[in-house]
This record gives structure tokens, sequence and C-alpha cells, in this order.
């Protein structure tokens, strides 16, 4: 633990601010979207923002403990805390309640608690020891397998839990280890892998196989025409028409029938107002009526009577562009955009190789959900349900986050201390 006078000794004031400003911005349109005339009261704890400043308090308080406490701490537990999270999130399967499809919670008393939100921050911590001290440029095999085993168990738990959306953000990680060494053939292989996907989805297989067949056969004439150069062709072509026709059982077998209607709505061969197109029509309109100043704090008509559902977790954005309108949303987006940099800008100045991975580990997680969340209320992202940091509803998510932040923000204090 730190001397009485060193106990917020360094520590980056700005991010700090950055992150009061999203809380109690967050805080005041969920208060924004939960209002009517009988349910006025600013501090009504039976109502959801009144629950939040519970939350916002045990979140400060969270993020004191962790600025207090060595840096060591959290490099020496790294590997328990991860493990009693995989353990959590395995007694799901056993104990765990199910909300909107997914088993992820559990319940405690009136309140909900998702292990999810923690596993962030402790595949983040032990990916930084990992590679911290086997390897940070990523040169062994067996190294690369390591890093995907870390973050691909909480992956495939929480896919299983039916949580799609939260297993998303954990392929976010990616990004650390390019920033880390890793190839970029292999972002250049997801790339081709999710363009595939999509267009496989648009267009009739067979036709499809078809098309790049054709252009295999361009890329042959245009060669030498060297039987090394002929097998690599044939091969390529081969695991991508193999891709292709493994994508329609994918789809159609594995995914949730929800997230199916979905996908299928954002790639517009699905028209389905009240049903599962309902969310995003509502969020568009919303958004789009708030014009360019917005009507004004609590005079959002769409918010104010319940159009869109679940607007103070996930489609929370739709209250911002409503009643802040677009030049509101853009000083939102531009704060949020500011802090990530910011962040990415603590990380690169880190001495240590662990405090900079947690760092870049924090800013991809922050900005995959700030996208994602932003993405899928004006339609150019499918539905998957997952918050805005620091804004949203919820306990889970805003402590989570804090100690995501927070952590980082302790180790950059002692930046000139730690030396490996």
């Amino acid at each position: 633990m730190r001397s009485g006078k060193k106990i917020f000794g360094n520590v980056d004031w700005m991010t700090i601010l950055l992150f009061i400003v999203l809380v109690f911005f967050g805080w005041i349109n969920i208060y924004a979207s939960q209002y009517n005339d009988d349910q006025s009261l600013i501090f009504d704890f039976t109502q959801r923002h009144g629950k939040q400043l519970l939350f916002i308090s045990v979140s400060f308080f969270v993020a004191f403990i962790i600025l207090i406490l060595d840096w060591k701490f959290f490099e020496a537990l790294s590997y328990f805390l991860y493990a009693c999270i995989i353990l959590l999130l395995l007694a799901l399967f056993i104990w765990g309640s199910t909300t909107a499809g997914a088993t992820s919670w559990f319940n405690i008393g009136s309140y909900k608690f998702q292990p999810s939100e923690f596993a962030k921050f402790a595949t983040i911590l032990v990916l930084a020891k990992y590679l911290n001290r086997h390897g940070i440029k990523l040169q062994a095999f067996q190294t690369k397998i390591n890093c995907f085993l870390i973050i691909g168990i909480p992956f495939l738990l929480i896919i299983l839990q039916n949580d799609l959306g939260t297993a998303l953000v954990f392929l976010s990680l990616i990004l650390v280890l390019f920033r880390e060494g890793l190839s970029g053939n292999v972002l250049f292989f997801g790339l081709i892998c999710a363009i595939l996907f999509i267009v496989t989805l648009l267009i009739n297989k067979f036709i499809f196989s078809g098309i790049l067949i054709g252009i295999a056969f361009i890329f042959f004439l245009s060669s030498r025409r060297k039987k090394r150069e002929f097998f690599i062709i044939s091969s390529l072509l081969t695991s991508a028409i193999c891709f292709v026709f493994s994508v329609s059982y994918i789809f159609n077998n594995l995914l949730a029938p929800h997230h199916v209607e979905r996908i299928n709505i954002l790639l517009g061969k699905e028209i389905d107002p009240h049903g599962a197109g309902y969310n995003l029509i509502q969020s568009k309109i919303a958004i789009g009526s708030g014009g360019f100043f917005g009507k004004g704090f609590l005079e959002g008509t769409q918010t104010r009577f319940d159009f869109v559902p679940e607007q103070s977790t996930d489609f929370i954005f739709c209250t911002i562009g409503e009643e802040w309108g677009f030049f509101g949303a853009s000083i939102f987006i531009i704060v949020f955009t500011f802090l990530v940099f910011r962040i990415i800008n603590l990380a690169e100045r880190q001495r240590s190789s662990f405090s900079r991975i947690y760092g870049y580990g924090v800013a991809s997680v922050l900005f995959i959900h700030f996208a994602i969340n932003i993405g899928m209320t004006i339609g150019l992202a499918p539905v998957i349900g997952i918050p805005l940091p620091f804004v949203s509803y919820g306990g889970s998510s805003l402590v989570g986050f804090t100690i995501l932040l927070f952590i980082f923000l302790n180790l950059d204090s002692y930046r000139l201390q730690i030396l490996r």
C-alpha cells in the first residue's frame, strides 16, 4: 500500500476527470430515460437512476481502494483472479439465472451480478503478465497459442452462456497482440473470413462459389503458371469454398435464433418492424428526432413514452441523441474518443511492458464496447446487447469498467518505478 503522502502522487487526473464526466452524464441520461410524472424524484432509490447512484458510490470507493494499493498486488494476483473468474463463469451453468436469453447472472437478493464484466480486467491482467514473462514479440508458436487460450477460455464460456455480445468483446484483445508483434497476416486472414461470411449470407452459396472459382482462374492466368502457384491458388480456393458452405450451418445451427434474426435485419434480408426489428427502428426514430440541438433534457417523447426498450441499458445512446441532439451526441463521442486516445498515450509512455500491454487491453475493450453499442443503435451493427461503458445502467458493468480503468491508472502512477 502507498504511503499517505503518495496516495495520489503521479495519478493522471485528466483521465479521472473524463471518467467522472462520463459517469455523471450517464446518470442524468438514465434519469431521463426513466422519467415520468409519477417518478420524477431524482433521488428515488427504488428506480434505476437511484440505484445507479448507489453503483456510482460503490465504483468511486472501489476506484479509491485500487489507487492506494501497490501495483505489485495486481501482477501477483493476476492468475488467481483469472482462475476465480473462470470458476464463476463455470458456476453460472449450475446456479446462473437467465435474462434476455443469456445465462450470465447470479441473483443476489434484488440485485444481479454478472461475472463476465469482471472477466475482462482479469483476462487482460493475465495476458499482460504472461507476455511480460514469456516473450513480448510473440515469436514462439507456443506463446501465440497460449495467448489465444488465455483469451479463448472466457470467450468460449461466455458464448456457451448465449451472451454473444460480451464474448465478442474478448476478441478485441487480439489488437493488443498486434501491438506486441503479432503478424498482420492474422488480422488479414480474419478480415477475409469476415468478408466471406457476410457475402455468403447475402448471395447464394453456389453462385458465390462460382465467383470464387472465376477469381481464382484469373489469378492463375496472371501468374507464371508454375505448379507451386497452382497448388497455392487451389488450396486457397478449396479452403474458401469449404468455409462458404460451412457458413450456412454455423449461422442456422450455432447462433441463437434472435441473433440470426437481428443479423438478417441488419443485412436487409428481413423486415420485422413489430418483432426483432422493432428496437432498431425505434432507436433510429429517437436519435433522428433529436435534430441538431435535441429536444431538451426530459423532453424526449420517444424516451418518455418508452418506445425504445432497454433504453437505460443497451440503448442509452438513444436518449443522448434525442434529448441532446447531434451536437450533444458529437460532444459525447469526442469525449469518449479522447478518453480512449488518452489511455493509448499513457500506455505508450510506460517503461514496463506489463503496464503497456494492460493499457492497450483497456483501450481495446472500451473502444469495442463504444463502437458496437453506438453502431447497433444507428443500424451499423447487429443488436447484440452490450452496454455503453460508464454510461449504461448496471452495477456489474459500471464497477467492472471502473476496476478495468483504475488498475491501469494505478500502474501508470508507478511508471517511473516499474522497469520490466
